[in-house]
């Protein structure tokens, strides 16, 4: 498997385990537009009054996923969400949340509500 298939095998993965936890999945890898500096959001959730921007980080120990995540790119995921919520202001009285998920395959998941 490679990298690649790896990243796109642990968000499903993160979206069904949302799911479960009850929340509505609204978007998957959300890219909010092209030369923006805003970046691909790789899961948008919403759980009652409030809005989940989540980042999946798939590595070889949750450790390693853990340190993943730099400060320029929850920069640009906070970039991000400020676009979709003026895309869609039905989301503008949400509260809003930035969640990190961990992953280690072939079944290790860490959810960390307001990680950023």
């Amino acid at each position: 498997m490679t990298a690649d298939n790896s990243g796109k095998t642990a968000e499903r993965l993160v979206r069904a385990f949302l799911f479960l936890k009850g929340y509505r999945i609204l978007a998957s890898n959300y890219i909010t537009g092209r030369r923006t500096t805003a970046g691909e959001i790789d899961i948008i959730a919403c759980k009652g009054k409030t809005l989940v921007f989540v980042e999946v980080k798939k590595r070889s120990t949750i450790e390693k996923a853990a340190y993943a995540l730099l400060a320029k790119q929850r920069q640009r995921i906070q970039r991000g969400a400020e676009a979709f919520i003026k895309r869609h202001p039905q989301y503008k009285k949400h509260n809003v949340r930035f969640d990190a998920v961990l992953v280690k395959l072939p079944l290790t998941i860490k959810h960390i509500k307001n990680a950023f």
